[in-house]
């Protein structure tokens, strides 16, 4: 019952920071509107989110189970609370790029709890791959609130209202809310204590050395992958829809949440699959899955001609075809991680957990620059082709990740990676 507890508010904490994090976009648009703000100035909110993320999770990750997990998930839920009550209160472009600020160092320190939480109350390898994967959707679930919360306190027909700051209201009660459950929450954390004697310099170190080991190096480069694969897609499918499939603009973005959608249900239907089977066979399906539905659903975006009187009954069919990749890459991310960790003592998730941040930011950044570079100089067609070569890698990279996870994470050297042999 303990254990379902902290589950519970694990995930209303990642549910909250899905809809903060995710509402940058939709933040962008209004204070454009309401400050009188460029476009390029706008832009800047998704570094102030971004960099604070990777920047924390370096510095922070490795000592955090020094501060404790619980602490650290209460100090970033009382900075965001703070935030959101700020920006009806004070409502400006500066406040609006503190609050995104202080989220991206509170998710920082949220993440990396969150998941080095799990492998605390996780009894076995299964439970932790099930349970990652539910998380992980309930943070899509969140992902999905964000524009019907927002979208609830906009008012389209007055640009220059300011209804829309009291969403904050809302949030602020949510963080509000979840810091009580938490606070009042017992948590155990005995088995997170790293060694004695060991300074914070030390910590650090070992947080590093982790870099160096093959199996967190090969998990490392798969999850740069993934996530550069999942950032290209998702950032660009709007602009694809509209220039490629010459759908309308608004109806580009709203069928973007089809993606969206598919990778909330693959990651809660995962969330149950792997509680009953082995992670790999399931992990190299997903990824044959996504090249498939790449190989048949891009062919039909070929010789669309736009259509003015378009509708949802009369778009292409690659409009629906192509967002159900998200079905076979949504297990892919929890199920790696939670593999990666699970073969770690439980001292070392938090480290663990801050090189995936870093790396996960990285692949995410790289992904959208590529696909971006891609799409404008070339075309859109040869950007999403393009996601076929990263999503090769990742079926090699697998191998080699069960490979060094069978053996212990013990040592393997290139010759053998590169003859296939170990």
């Amino acid at each position: 019952m303990k254990n379902n507890r902290i589950l519970f508010a694990l995930f209303l904490i990642y549910f909250v920071f899905a809809i903060l994090l995710n509402s940058v976009g939709t933040v962008i648009l209004q204070v454009i509107s309401n400050y009188g703000v460029s476009k390029s100035a706008a832009s800047v909110l998704e570094g102030f989110k971004d960099l604070p993320i990777a920047v924390v999770s370096f510095l922070v990750a490795s000592f955090l189970p020094r501060v404790g997990y619980k602490k650290a998930m209460l100090i970033g839920l009382a900075i965001v609370t703070a935030a959101c009550v700020a920006m009806p209160l004070l409502p400006s472009f500066a406040t609006t790029k503190a609050l995104f600020f202080c989220v991206g160092v509170s998710f920082a320190l949220v993440k990396v709890s969150v998941y080095s939480t799990l492998g605390l109350i996780a009894a076995d390898r299964k439970q932790h791959a099930s349970t990652m994967n539910l998380l992980e959707g309930f943070f899509m679930v969140g992902v999905l609130s964000a524009y019907w919360v927002f979208g609830y306190f906009i008012n389209s027909h007055d640009p220059q209202s300011q209804s829309w700051l009291h969403t904050y209201w809302v949030l602020a009660v949510l963080c509000a809310a979840t810091f009580l459950l938490i606070l009042s929450t017992p948590f155990n954390e005995s088995n997170a204590a790293l060694p004695e004697g060991r300074g914070i310099a030390q910590d650090f170190a070992a947080m590093l050395k982790l870099f160096f080991k093959p199996l967190v190096c090969v998990f490392i480069i798969t999850a740069f992958l993934y996530v550069l694969i999942e950032q290209s897609i998702g950032t660009w499918l709007p602009t694809f829809n509209n220039e490629i499939l010459k759908l309308p603009a608004a109806m580009s973005v709203e069928v973007t949440s089809i993606f969206a959608a598919c990778l909330a249900v693959g990651r809660l239907s995962a969330g149950v699959l792997m509680r009953k089977l082995n992670w790999y066979p399931v992990m190299n399906a997903c990824v044959l899955g996504m090249g498939a539905t790449v190989l048949l659903a891009l062919p039909l975006t070929h010789d669309v001609v736009a259509d003015p009187s378009i509708t949802w009954a009369t778009a292409p069919l690659a409009t629906f075809l192509f967002p159900l990749i998200g079905l076979f890459m949504a297990p892919i991310y929890p199920g790696i991680n939670s593999v990666m960790l699970s073969s770690l003592p439980k001292n070392q998730h938090s480290a663990m957990t801050g090189l995936l941040v870093i790396f996960s930011a990285l692949g995410g950044t790289t992904g959208s620059l590529i696909t971006g570079y891609v799409f404008g100089n070339f075309s859109g067609h040869f950007a999403f082709y393009l996601t076929l070569v990263p999503i090769t890698i990742v079926l090699v990279m697998l191998y080699f990740f069960k490979k060094a996870v069978d053996d212990g994470g013990g040592e393997f050297d290139t010759t053998a990676i590169i003859s296939g042999q170990h």
